[in-house]
């Protein structure tokens, strides 16, 4: 099906004018206050991503992620939840200093997310078509055919089959990889410039995920838009990304240059993670694995939070670590980085 050139020039924003990063987190620290103390969900993070860039955060469940994510849009749960300090920049301007009314204009206009399950986006009682020109209504002011129209060539973007007849669908008659396509659909429908992508391939079988991951570039081809991509999945990272955070215990420990970081990983925590990915070239009898487990939030040590896993520790991890530069854009949070050691 073609795209009709009219509907694809009204339904693309005019270009900010803003040449800097599209999106820039600085020190940026989400605390729940709970009766069992602080947890420190995200303590104190900074990244950057560029218009057209896809930077992947990687880490294990409860490493903070996702909460990040919830962070920049405004969506910290409360009253438990607090953004205590940092910054979130958008298009030069901190989200932070936003009310609640400019942030509505900017979720799904400026930054939209889709979750990693479409059965908890998609609200089961409305069909598909419904749920789609809810999000069209916002920014076109137009007749329902009209409307329609967009709706069908949005579902043909994402490759779903026959998109005429899918807009009178439930979500319970598509199957998941066509419900991941109809959210990521209307994620897109606004043209947001930034897309936080919340390890939307989990639920996803192995050839649906790597069409699913192959429509997002070519989206991001077309549209510009910046991706942050959240994972788990280190091959995802590989096909994806650009540049990679990888985060543990609510820090960036390491970040790099996709390439730079699977060649040349500096942090314990890295080399872990990556030595548990499956070689296919390799005869092994096991993984390797990483022994114990995280800390808990609310008590999280002086020094080193990995220190207790980490099969390199000494005295000086009772400290925490400073950031050390180890090339070109890669940095990483280790004591044996420090040149003095």
């Amino acid at each position: 099906m073609q795209e009709d050139p009219a509907l694809k020039n009204q339904n693309v924003p005019e270009e900010p004018v803003f040449d800097g990063p599209v999106l820039k987190v600085e020190d940026l620290k989400t605390h729940f206050f709970t009766r069992s103390g602080v947890v420190k969900a995200v303590d104190g993070i900074s990244f950057e991503v560029g218009r057209g860039e896809t930077l992947g955060i990687v880490g294990e469940s409860g490493s903070g992620k996702s909460m990040t994510a919830w962070s920049i849009l405004g969506l910290v749960p409360k009253p438990a939840g607090r953004i205590v300090g940092g910054k979130i920049m958008y298009l030069g301007e901190d989200l932070l200093e936003k009310d609640e009314n400019e942030m509505r204009e900017i979720r799904g206009k400026g930054i939209c997310m889709v979750m990693q399950d479409p059965l908890t986006s998609l609200n089961p009682v409305f069909t598909i078509g419904n749920q789609i020109l809810e999000s069209l209504r916002m920014d076109f002011n137009e007749p329902k055919t009209s409307l329609i129209k967009r709706a069908t060539q949005l579902l043909a973007n994402v490759r779903i089959p026959a998109p005429e007849t899918r807009l009178s669908a439930y979500p319970h008659q598509m199957s998941g990889g066509m419900r991941q396509r109809v959210v990521g659909a209307i994620a897109m429908s606004r043209s947001p410039n930034v897309l936080i992508a919340d390890e939307p391939t989990t639920s996803l079988d192995a050839t649906i995920q790597l069409q699913y991951l192959r429509l997002l570039k070519e989206i991001q081809a077309d549209t510009g838009a910046a991706i942050l991509f959240i994972t788990h999945d280190f091959g995802v990272v590989a096909r994806m990304c650009d540049r990679v955070a990888v985060m543990y215990a609510g820090k960036i420990v390491e970040q790099a240059d996709v390439l730079e970081l699977f060649d040349n990983p500096q942090h314990p925590y890295t080399q872990a993670l990556l030595k548990s990915v499956p070689d296919l070239d390799e005869d092994v009898d096991f993984l390797p694995s990483i022994e114990g487990q995280p800390p808990s939030l609310d008590n999280l040590p002086e020094g080193c939070a990995f220190a207790p896993r980490c099969p390199y520790v000494f005295d000086r991890c009772e400290e925490y670590p400073e950031q050390f530069s180890t090339g070109q854009d890669h940095v990483a949070s280790c004591w044996r980085l420090d040149g003095a050691n």
